[in-house]
């Protein structure tokens, strides 16, 4: 028997009263559908809206078209990163504690960025090619042979940390371990993944960690190690660079600087591309007239990374910081107001995407905002992110005879990632 999930295009035609919209709300996040529900009427109503929420934060702006957050996504001096990127208030002693190059602007956050700017850039991502084609061929093989598995744990975990590993150059026996850290780092507002719940009485106790999780101990040690192993050599991995190489502003990093960098590489370089490769297959299976297109026409894969990018939107959310009083969207936003730009809802503007509800592989001119919008920020591994992806579906589309899907797919309890924590397939070969 196929399962079948929540059409979210037949969701959002029936109205979601604005009194209802609570993106504060976790549990609204669960089911696949009443975010975009709470997404479209926002965008429909009140597109700069005022959340509240509950204490200790005391609300933000949420943003949800495409226009306002490519505006306040490239306007650092206005929007600040220093104020911290998610919904967690934060005061000035954890900002010294827990501040990555996500939370900075200006001169110090582009030189940490040219740190391994060139790493992320298309000569070395293109050498990359066939290493990238050879894994996903191992991926596949392994996860295929079995019939009925997890294709997220199979396949859309098990290939972006091999490519990790291989970035960071530690041996594919630590892969389970780095996948773990990401589930309870970045789901630290899901009990199947946190430790320890955000917000929660004993997360008093990891305030100065990063999203207070205790495992940001394991990751900062496991990283100090691998620097004291490459300091001083001539690797090129992304360790070697941190270690070995000055930032331009002439800064060293400190060894803070260096803990905070490698945990965003190690929880950044996997879950994003993981969630992308999952929700773009859950996709295919919910719409396989689409998948068909792929099949007969293999070409139209690069166009449609772009489409599952945008379909995807894996982050829902950043943060900024308003450093003054501004105007946006005929409301007064005040200093020091937190901004929350809503990238995922901006992917659904109607504005922007004819027929945002349509996935769609062929869809040209897709201005989707799913890496950001004009801004300093821009996602450092966009490159690698769609590398993988389109290799992944160019080596797995030709394989399948059919794929249908077997069970439930839960989805992480969080407003941050648009995570699927499993999706269990059955397939046949050609």
């Amino acid at each position: 028997m196929t399962i079948t999930t929540p059409s979210v295009s037949d969701a959002v035609r029936e109205p979601l009263p604005l009194a209802d919209v609570d993106l504060a709300n976790l549990d609204n996040f669960t089911d696949g559908v009443t975010p975009w529900r709470m997404f479209h009427t926002l965008r429909h109503q009140a597109p700069v809206h005022w959340q509240p929420e509950e204490a200790p934060n005391s609300g933000f702006w949420a943003l949800t078209r495409h226009a306002d957050i490519a505006r306040v996504d490239r306007d650092a001096q206005t929007f600040t990163s220093t104020r911290f990127v998610n919904l967690e208030e934060v005061d000035e002693d954890q900002i010294k504690k827990r501040a990555s190059i996500l939370e900075l602007d200006g001169v110090r956050h582009r030189a940490l960025r040219s740190l391994l700017q060139r790493q992320f850039g298309a000569s070395v991502i293109n050498s990359y090619a066939d290493f990238l084609r050879g894994l996903t061929a191992t991926t596949l093989d392994a996860a295929l042979a079995k019939g009925t598995f997890d294709f997220v744990k199979e396949v859309s975990a098990d290939f972006p940390i091999n490519v990790l590993a291989r970035l960071l150059d530690v041996p594919p026996e630590d892969n389970q371990q780095l996948i773990d850290w990401g589930n309870r780092i970045i789901g630290n507002t899901d009990p199947d993944y946190a430790d320890v719940l955000l917000h929660s009485e004993e997360s008093e106790k990891y305030r100065d960690l990063p999203f207070r999780s205790p495992a940001s101990l394991e990751v900062f040690a496991y990283g100090r190690e691998l620097a004291r192993q490459r300091r001083g050599g001539t690797g090129t991995d992304l360790i070697s660079k941190l270690v070995n190489e000055t930032p331009r502003d002439g800064v060293p990093l400190s060894a803070q600087d260096f803990d905070n960098y490698f945990l965003l590489l190690v929880v950044a370089g996997n879950e994003t591309t993981r969630h992308t490769i999952t929700h773009s297959m859950l996709a295919l299976l919910q719409h396989p007239e689409q998948l068909a297109r792929l099949q007969e026409d293999p070409s139209l894969i690069p166009t449609a990374v772009e489409e599952f990018l945008r379909w995807a939107s894996p982050v829902y959310h950043f943060r900024r910081t308003a450093t003054r009083d501004v105007e946006l969207g005929g409301k007064q936003i005040k200093e020091g107001d937190k901004v929350v730009m809503w990238f995922a809802s901006g992917n659904r503007d109607e504005e922007v995407f004819g027929n945002p509800y349509d996935f769609d592989v062929t869809r040209q001119d897709n201005d989707h905002i799913t890496f950001g919008k004009g801004s300093p920020h821009l996602c450092l591994g966009n490159l690698l992110a769609r590398t993988e992806i389109r290799i992944m579906f160019e080596e797995l589309i030709p394989r399948l005879a059919g794929i249908r899907l077997v069970g439930d797919v839960p989805r992480v309890r969080s407003n941050f990632v648009n995570g699927i924590k499993r999706l269990p397939v059955e397939v046949t070969l050609v």
